[in-house]
């Protein structure tokens, strides 16, 4: 047996010998592969580079002095100081639009911007969304080589996307990785939930944020805008449609129009009794818990206590149904209200305001 091994080995061992195409054949697929990845990385990167943008900010905070032992009684006055902040961005139009994520420059005092052959620029900022994390500013610099935007709906699970941006100060870096999800819900610093959030297994580091997420075909499909430091590997960006939707607004009047109709809840379940008897959608509403001065909730009839389960004929299960139908439309025109107060089902009408977060 021992010896019938021995030989079967010497004949594979010839067979291998004598034709060396053989090896190589096993081994070009892999290569071939390796190349082509690497291809579609460099040729993304080099495409999209000369728009990538570094973005600092000077923003104003105050701080008191501690009260001093000679004048207990007198208020500790304001000390103006500064906090400096960084981030990215890129330039998506010839005259010299920058899109960027809100919370690297709101608030700013001073926006200056790095472009990638080295030169520095003032910036002004046009406008920020802090609803969708998105910011425009502008700099008046010539020759500016604009991305070219891509289309999310256009982006599948799996595809390879790469991310570019300026960490820590430093000339762009790369890193890449595929579409993990799509249609993601993320929550933005004011509170809303901001809809159809790509999430990536591209590396993001601290200043990454508001740089491109590119397809293989250099295209931007979404802006940067967070990750989730407990965990490894999971990134977000905001899809370009919505950053075209939200920058087209800023252009163009400087902010993003929502409604609002004053008031404050929380999430509740319903009692199982009242779902069955009027033969609810949902099983949960918004327990409204205080209103705003003269709000339009308030001015509709609406009370402490009462249970929104409907807004102008759409079930809203919860707060964040109710701010996807608070949109810029339904200003001035009113709304039907579907409301349990007690055990009884109401339905109120109210006129919703532009909200004052947008003015």
């Amino acid at each position: 047996m021992r010896r019938e091994i021995e030989l079967l080995n010497d004949e594979r061992f010839e067979s291998n010998a004598g034709s060396n195409r053989a090896p190589l054949a096993q081994s070009q697929p892999d290569e071939d592969l390796l190349d082509a990845y690497s291809r579609a990385v460099i040729t993304a990167a080099e495409k999209v580079s000369p728009s990538v943008v570094y973005i600092e900010v000077q923003q104003p905070i105050r701080s008191r002095r501690g009260n001093s032992p000679r004048a207990p009684r007198q208020a500790p006055p304001e000390v103006p100081r500064e906090a400096r902040g960084s981030g990215s961005g890129f330039i998506f139009t010839p005259d010299g639009f920058i899109l960027t994520n809100s919370h690297v420059v709101h608030g700013s005092r001073r926006i200056e911007v790095t472009v990638s052959d080295g030169r520095k620029y003032e910036a002004d900022l046009i406008g920020d969304d802090p609803d969708t994390d998105l910011a425009v500013i502008r700099i008046n610099a010539p020759n500016l080589v604009p991305v070219k935007l891509g289309e999310a709906q256009k982006i599948r699970v799996g595809q390879l996307v790469v991310a570019i941006g300026n960490p820590y100060g430093f000339q762009y870096s790369v890193t890449a990785g595929v579409v993990s999800a799509l249609g993601r819900s993320l929550r933005a610093q004011s509170g809303r939930l901001m809809d159809d959030v790509i999430q990536t297994d591209a590396a993001l580091n601290p200043g990454n944020s508001g740089g491109p997420l590119v397809n293989s075909r250099g295209e931007v499909v979404g802006v940067n805008t967070a990750m989730i430091l407990p965990a490894q590997g999971i990134c977000f960006a905001t899809s370009i449609d919505t950053a075209k939707f939200v920058a087209s607004r800023l252009i163009r009047d400087g902010k993003v129009s929502r409604s609002y109709i004053g008031l404050a809840g929380q999430n509740v379940p319903l009692p199982r009794l009242i779902v069955r008897y009027y033969n609810l959608a949902v099983e949960s509403g918004i327990l409204i818990v205080s209103f705003e001065d003269k709000s339009p909730a308030r001015n509709a009839g609406l009370r402490e206590g009462d249970i929104i389960i409907g807004f102008d004929e759409q079930p809203t299960a919860g707060i964040d149904d109710l701010h996807k139908l608070l949109t810029e439309d339904r200003i001035g025109n009113k709304a039907s209200v579907l409301v349990i107060r007690n055990t009884e089902q109401l339905r109120l009408e109210v006129v919703p305001e532009e909200s004052r977060a947008s003015k």
